[in-house]
């Protein structure tokens, strides 16, 4: 039987000032019809650089150096433009990383679904719509007709990937591609996806490139996996398999960087005293209107209490309220309710002076975002030295402290990777030398490996520091490792705080558990 799609001995560079730079070498995988083959590998190892060579969708920088890309009968490489158009989507469909980005800002849903059934199908207008609903309907979206009418930014992130997905699987393509679909989804919401794609897959036999960073996930996803490496595929194993032996040693590091609940990393005890306790929190972002009435709060008379050189998990799905705590508690969303801290009663970011916020610092998710793109690295990590009583010269010791050479004070930010700007970021917050640091899911975009070098960093500046974490996620496999305590959060409410070691009891809250059922579990 001809594989559904093949590539043999292909390999990829791309054009630089400094000479190519080698992405893809000699890279041989095949799917046959029906199957579903992950590819697994860190950040930077070429897993996105193959999916978009197979779309024919490469920057003008890119040298293709030799193999063949074929889809059934289709030489991919050879196609025209024109050709190109009958392809994507009809024949070879994708689904990517970011449905805000896929989806066009401007246009409804159903202009966007239509318009893709219309092309890719043949379809009328009228059977075009009639199509649209009934696929939005198929991947369990509520009311689709009325989603029809929706702008993308009306819609939640899980809904704006069901409807990629529902296009996508509704043109009847013959493979289709998976860029971290789940990435950027909470685990509660990339779960449901992934029982989707696994249903609809049964249902249209669809084969399937499904490219993540997270081997524990494949195990419920692929049924085979190809492990990827600065270009190269290392190792290939069924899924049932690739925990339990695996041959190679970049395999057995990815595998051991899996977060796993029974692993812990943390062994020592809390101290007793409070650190911080916040009372009856309630974050609003919104006036009350002169014609509406105010909006509900984005958390409902919360109570959290942080001891001493604790370890305090924050976890729950996306919009449960996670993140409005940490802007409450460093003054960057209003709140009422009071936070106690060092003696001291604080009823609003204005009572938080300059001793308050040394005190307590926060890392961003996104390092790009937090990281001025036109200050150099020296000049980030020098501001809260200079701020806080710190003296300018100790960039380098920071950088040190967070495992980067003493050199990167001269980088930008754009010289670094993901990795790297996170540990910058990390550097900045203990530039202040606090008592609390806020990690406000500082390790989501990052691959396990990682990941795991992030986490064990934080352990260490605790160790040497003292410092305590509130440390917000929405992985409870990894907050298991590292928490003494996990308070589980709900639609603005906290409904567990539990010590790490009860969360395998009856008693949790049946949100937490049904928390820990969509944490996909390494299998082996």
């Amino acid at each position: 039987m001809r594989p559904a799609l093949a590539i043999s001995n292909y390999g990829l560079d791309y054009i630089t000032s400094a000479g190519p730079v080698p992405v893809l070498r000699d890279i041989s995988l095949e799917i046959a019809p029906g199957e579903v083959l992950g590819l697994v590998g860190e950040s930077g190892s070429g897993k996105s650089s193959l999916a978009w060579a197979l779309m024919r969708h490469l920057p003008a920088n890119a040298c293709e150096k030799g193999g063949s890309l074929a889809l059934g009968d289709i030489d991919l490489q050879r196609l025209t433009a024109k050709q190109l158009t009958q392809v994507r989507g009809r024949r070879l469909g994708m689904v990517f990383q970011d449905p805000s980005t896929a989806l066009n800002p401007t246009l409804t849903i159903g202009r966007q679904v239509t318009e893709a059934l219309a092309r890719h199908r043949g379809l009328r207008p009228r059977e075009a719509d009639a199509l649209a609903i009934e696929l939005l309907g198929h991947v369990e979206l509520r009311n689709p007709a009325a989603l029809m009418r929706r702008y993308p930014h009306e819609i939640s992130g899980g809904e704006k990937q069901r409807v990629i997905i529902a296009t996508a699987f509704g043109c009847k393509p013959e493979v289709i591609l998976f860029d971290e679909p789940t990435t950027a989804l909470d685990v509660i919401t990339g779960a449901r996806i992934l029982d989707l794609f696994t249903r609809l897959r049964t249902e249209t036999k669809v084969a399937a490139l499904y490219i993540s960073h997270d081997l524990a996930m494949m195990t419920r996803t692929a049924d085979r996996v190809a492990v990827i490496k600065h270009g190269l595929v290392v190792e290939q194993a069924p899924a049932s398999e690739i925990f339990r032996r695996p041959r190679q040693a970049d395999t057995r590091a990815l595998v051991a960087a899996v977060p796993r609940p029974e692993r812990r990393l943390v062994h020592d005890r809390p101290e007793e005293s409070v650190l911080l306790a916040a009372n009856q929190i309630e974050v609003h972002y919104a006036r009350r209107g002169l014609l509406r009435p105010a909006p509900p709060p984005a958390t409902n008379a919360v109570d959290l209490t942080v001891r001493a050189g604790e370890i305090l998990g924050l976890v729950g799905e996306s919009g449960s309220g996670k993140s409005s705590i940490a802007r409450a508690l460093t003054g960057l969303a209003r709140f009422s309710g009071d936070i106690a801290f060092a003696g001291r009663t604080l009823r609003s970011g204005d009572d938080m002076d300059r001793a308050y916020r040394r005190d307590v610092q926060i890392v961003f998710q996104h390092p790009d975002s937090s990281l001025n793109p036109r200050h150099r690295i020296g000049e980030i990590l020098s501001r809260p030295l200079k701020l806080y009583g710190g003296n300018p010269v100790d960039v380098a010791r920071l950088l040190e402290q967070v495992r980067l050479p003493a050199s990167y004070a001269s980088r930008w930010p754009h010289q670094l990777s993901g990795g790297e700007k996170q540990r910058v970021a990390i550097a900045r917050a203990f530039a202040a030398r606090p008592k609390l640091v806020i990690c406000d899911e500082i390790t989501a975009p990052l691959d396990v490996s990682v990941q795991a070098q992030i986490i064990e960093l934080l352990l260490a500046l605790r160790a040497e520091t003292g410092a305590a974490y509130l440390f917000i996620t929405h992985d409870l496999n990894l907050i298991r490792q590292i928490a003494h305590r996990i308070a589980v959060m709900r639609r603005g409410e906290l409904v567990d705080c539990l010590p790490v070691e009860a969360f395998d009891a009856d008693h949790v809250h049946p949100y937490t558990r049904e928390l820990m059922a969509a944490s996909p579990t390494p299998v082996g």
